[in-house]
């Protein structure tokens, strides 16, 4: 069974950058769409990036397109997300997923493993 852990989340002020990374091990990486999704104190989780499983396609959410980028390295089994622009709005734990198959998708019910997260705070 593969397991996802994220890493490189911290504090950074607003209009800083950030980059967090997301290692899979144990099971299949390169041939599954990944994405990544954030919870912000008392909202649901969203959707933030999704990329396919070669890379080719990505799928952003309004409110990042533009300041953050996902890519992957499917040789080292490790996705990304490259944040700028970093907004007090974009403060949230930041988790990346394995979808069930190889298309980007926003909806969160396509994707069926789970890291535990990484926190992000943007101070203003």
């Amino acid at each position: 069974q593969v397991q996802l852990a994220e890493s490189g989340g911290g504090l950074v002020q607003a209009g800083g950058s950030q980059g967090l990374s997301c290692a899979a091990s144990g099971g299949s990486f390169g041939i599954y769409a990944m994405g990544w999704f954030r919870q912000a104190p008392g909202k649901e989780r969203e959707f933030v990036a999704a990329i396919t499983w070669r890379g080719g396609t990505t799928v952003y959410a309004d409110s990042v397109k533009g300041r953050f980028t996902i890519s992957r390295d499917n040789a080292k089994n490790t996705l990304y997300l490259r944040m700028n622009s970093l907004k007090p709005e974009d403060t949230a734990l930041y988790y990346c997923a394995r979808a069930a198959g190889r298309a980007a998708t926003m909806r969160e019910s396509e994707y069926n493993v789970w890291g535990q997260g990484t926190q992000v705070t943007v101070s203003s």
